[in-house]
């Protein structure tokens, strides 16, 4: 697999919820750089993110983290 690297795009980082995390945003688990490739909704509010390389990390409605959201410049 290659390493992710943005081109051509700018990032942000961003505190994120289970209520607004997307598809694509970028979360540094254990020193590496995993980008959300899925979502999946689970009861009282959770979601459970599957990363490109096969992780998964489920979040709670109360947790928070910083991610970077890569927005395209046009």
């Amino acid at each position: 697999m290659k390493p992710w690297s943005p081109t051509g795009a700018v990032g942000a980082p961003i505190e994120i919820t289970s209520i607004n995390v997307q598809r694509g945003d970028v979360i540094q688990i254990g020193g590496q750089p995993c980008r959300v490739a899925d979502l999946r909704q689970l009861p009282l509010g959770a979601k459970r993110l599957l990363f490109e390389t096969g992780e998964q990390l489920t979040m709670h409605p109360r947790t928070r983290l910083v991610a970077l959201r890569v927005h395209k410049r046009w």
